[in-house]
């Protein structure tokens, strides 16, 4: 029989990087705070419907990647693709807009698409996410902007550029679609069959297409920067204008467009140049008519998601030093026999409830073999329980770094521990024994 295998795609997280994962989890949540936000926790599975009027029937996540099946009472399920949708509809469920406006949200989720996997894009993916919902101040963009930007240059990634774009509105897009569209006939032939599916329902998605024939194309096609609006022109100068109060610099780049249709007026884009082409570690923007169209009021909103798999391929490529998962603060070493174990369990729980990092060997090794587990766990020091010790119920206290020992009561053990002060004294090596 073969072995079974995770499905393509996927990725189990091995204790070997977990710690990495805790490190980067920690940092977001300590930045999402000190902005204000508060956690939200969306289910996994939503209805189909969710994404397909969200996302847009015309999108590449909605035509071609959601996980989605009938479950047993007949109702389409998709397993999440992105964050924000899943968000909103939790906001419109609860209520949450009867409360105090804006409601700023994060969260840390699982996605899934089908696509194909390759380095920092796989079929189930994690992201961090900020939503802002209620306010239509550019403020609020520039907040969200200056959260992913203090938490990715905060971690010590290097080489790392925000782009940022307005692409319009319902108001000023109809008249750009148009002259893009114009332009893009006379180049049509030439276009990947993807993006000829685009051209008719639509065509912005185009300038986004990675195909190099389609990007020269969309090179010479004209910029929704140059159609916009008044009143989207003055919002892209305030957000602007607040990213240079905040410190943030940024680049403009008329061809961001984002994947998902929700997006109106600010798009940007987080971008390190250390992981190739697949380079875009944040990225987001202002949704102002979502809701509207998930049936609720008409409350406009902003955020981003940051992928947490790129993330990490963009910190070792910077050569950012994430610390190792804490140490053992002590492995009791114990004799098999008579009452050594049950004396190593009380003292290992005894050391726990102190706070303090405390593990017994479960393998039944003998002494000998558990001062060598110590060494491969890292264990900062050896409690030893040898007969000596269990007949005078003072245990040796070996510090593994420096070979210095000590007897200590058992009721002192952690006491010392805490300390960390273990004077070196006379005597036979416990490992002799």
């Amino acid at each position: 029989m073969s072995q079974i295998k995770a499905p393509k795609g996927t990725k189990d997280l091995l204790p070997g990087q977990a710690y990495k994962w805790q490190f980067v989890e920690a940092a977001f949540k300590e930045a999402a705070g000190q902005y204000g936000f508060k956690e939200i926790r969306t289910p996994v599975i939503e209805h189909t419907e969710l994404f397909a009027r969200g996302i847009g029937s015309a999108t590449d996540v909605v035509e071609k990647q959601m996980y989605t099946f009938e479950d047993y009472g007949g109702r389409s399920i998709t397993l999440r693709p992105e964050g924000t949708a899943g968000a909103v509809r939790a906001y419109l469920e609860s209520k949450l807009y009867a409360e105090t406006r804006p409601a700023k949200l994060w969260y840390e989720i699982a996605c899934f698409r089908y696509e194909k996997p390759q380095s920092g894009r796989l079929r189930e993916f994690h992201q961090f996410g900020v939503e802002i919902f209620g306010s239509h101040d550019m403020l609020a963009d520039a907040e969200a902007i200056a959260l992913a930007d203090g938490f990715l240059r905060g971690l010590g990634i290097l080489e790392l550029s925000l782009n940022i774009n307005s692409i319009g509105c319902p108001e000023c897009r109809p008249v750009y679609r148009k002259q893009l569209m114009d332009y893009l006939s006379g180049h049509y032939e030439q276009l990947c069959d993807t993006c000829k599916s685009r051209y008719e329902r639509n065509p912005m998605r185009i300038l986004d297409c990675k195909s190099p024939v389609c990007r020269e194309i969309a090179a010479g096609a004209p910029v929704m920067l140059d159609h916009l609006c008044d009143g989207c022109a003055a919002d892209f100068e305030a957000l602007k204008a607040n990213l240079s109060a905040l410190g943030v610099a940024f680049e403009v780049d008329a061809r961001i467009v984002r994947g998902l249709d929700y997006y109106t007026k600010t798009a940007f884009e987080f971008v390190s140049g250390q992981i190739g082409a697949q380079g875009t570690v944040c990225g987001g923007g202002r949704y102002d008519h979502l809701m509207k169209e998930l049936g609720g009021e008409d409350i406009p909103g902003v955020g981003f998601g940051l992928g947490i798999e790129r993330l990490l391929l963009v910190l070792e490529a910077s050569g950012v030093r994430i610390p190792g998962p804490k140490a053992p603060d002590a492995l009791v070493v114990y004799l098999d026999a008579g009452a050594g174990k049950a004396e190593a369990l009380r003292l290992a729980a005894s050391l726990r409830e102190a706070g303090l990092r405390a593990e017994v060997d479960t393998g039944g090794r003998a002494m000998k073999g558990q001062f060598k587990y110590a060494d491969r766990i890292g264990a900062r020091h050896c409690v030893v329980l040898g007969e000596e010790e269990l007949s005078s119920r003072e245990a040796t206290l070996k510090d593994m770094a420096t070979g210095e020992q000590r007897r200590v009561a058992f009721g002192d053990v952690a006491q010392h521990l805490s300390c960390r002060a273990i004077p070196v004294i006379p005597g036979a090596d416990p490992e002799s024994r």
